[in-house]
């Protein structure tokens, strides 16, 4: 699938990058270098800890995505300065966040997606809701943790950038604009699917593919999709089954945005329908098509829709341009050992970046 833009009912989707600290114990009057600084940030720092906790997760998800350990370890460490620019950028974004007063306005949404999450689960209280994240192998506060860093990003990018691009736009480059592009404005069909996901893994296919089969038989004879996909299906993020909690629920696509093999896997299934298993590289898929919502064939004008539309297509540009205004307004120091490689992402020279006597040293505890 090409996108998906929804907080997954599985609360497990609230993790996206984890900075927790690391701890060491040290003896009494002992000094001990406990991370790598390498790259400091105004007031904050980047480090070596950060950077490997990253690169898992990143491992992680193009493992998920079919790639073997060696191969996504490969293709991370390819992009290892990418990676590190990426943190800067963040760390910028985070401390313009708390400078424009944002905070309070994205801890009042970190919690109503908890609770919204909640909710979706069946839990009946923030403590319970804790609870079933630690038992899935979640820590609750680094979650919110993440989420909130997540939130705040975004609420820089859409105030500074994307509200003011939305409200600069004239009538007549609306009206231009729609008449130019009126096949954006029309309607694209839409449907809400959820899967059964089985993988390869350890297995022959053949047998994967006869348990397919005899669950598509299963859920065409009546059987409960969300009960046969909650004990049957594999699909993981970070490792965690994900069926227990959201019963194989995908989420909602315009029919353009899906995969060209899902789309036409599901063309002909109706509202409750189920499809014929789907081969892919690592298992098949069997879908459900829970909703399914017609398209329209005529483009009407609507201000607001225009104003959409245009906004995303500049917003990329801006967004860069905006990054790259708070980098030059701003202390960034890279370590000397990864400037080089990082410096030319963030379109900073070694001669305007912080002097190498400058640099931080590494943390120390005693």
């Amino acid at each position: 699938m090409k996108s998906n833009k929804f907080l997954s009912s599985v609360f497990l989707a609230l993790i996206v990058f984890a900075l927790a600290a690391p701890s060491t114990l040290a003896q009494e009057a002992e000094v001990t270098v406990v991370d790598e600084v390498i790259a400091q940030v105004n007031e904050d720092v980047i480090t070596l800890s950060m950077l490997k906790r990253e690169s898992r997760e990143r491992i992680e998800s193009l493992k998920q995505n079919g790639m073997s350990a060696q191969q996504a370890t490969d293709e991370v460490t390819k992009h290892k300065a990418e990676l590190i620019a990426t943190l800067i950028n963040e760390r910028l974004l985070l401390q313009k966040g708390k400078e424009l007063e944002l905070t309070a306005d994205v801890e009042a949404e970190v919690n109503r997606r908890m609770l919204e999450v909640a909710k979706e689960q069946g839990i009946t209280s923030i403590e319970k809701l804790d609870q079933a994240m630690k038992e899935s192998g979640l820590d609750p506060v680094q979650t919110r943790q993440s989420l909130r860093n997540e939130l705040m990003k975004q609420a820089v990018m859409q105030q500074e950038v994307d509200r003011k691009i939305y409200f600069s736009l004239t009538m007549d480059e609306l009206k231009k604009y729609f008449e130019a592009n009126r096949d954006k404005f029309l309607k694209p069909e839409n449907v809400v699917i959820s899967e059964i996901y089985l993988t390869f893994a350890g297995k022959n296919e053949a047998d994967v593919k006869a348990k397919a089969l005899e669950l598509v038989a299963q859920l065409r004879a009546g059987a409960d999709f969300g009960a046969v996909a909650a004990t049957n299906s594999e699909r993981e993020l970070n490792g965690v089954r994900v069926a227990p909690q959201n019963k194989g629920r995908v989420g909602r696509f315009e029919t353009p945005q899906l995969r060209e093999d899902i789309a036409v896997a599901i063309k002909n299934v109706k509202v409750g329908g189920i499809s014929e298993p789907l081969r892919g590289t690592d298992g098949f898929q069997i879908f459900r098509v829970d909703e399914r919502n017609p398209g329209t064939t005529t483009a009407t004008f609507n201000e607001d829709s225009v104003r959409q539309v245009m906004t995303v297509e500049r917003a990329p540009k801006e967004r860069d341009a905006y990054l790259q205004s708070l980098r030059n307004d701003s202390y960034v120091n890279v370590a000397k050992d990864y400037q080089e490689s990082v410096l030319p992402l963030l379109k900073i020279s070694s001669e305007a970046a912080a002097t190498d006597s400058a640099k931080p040293a590494a943390k120390k505890k005693s």
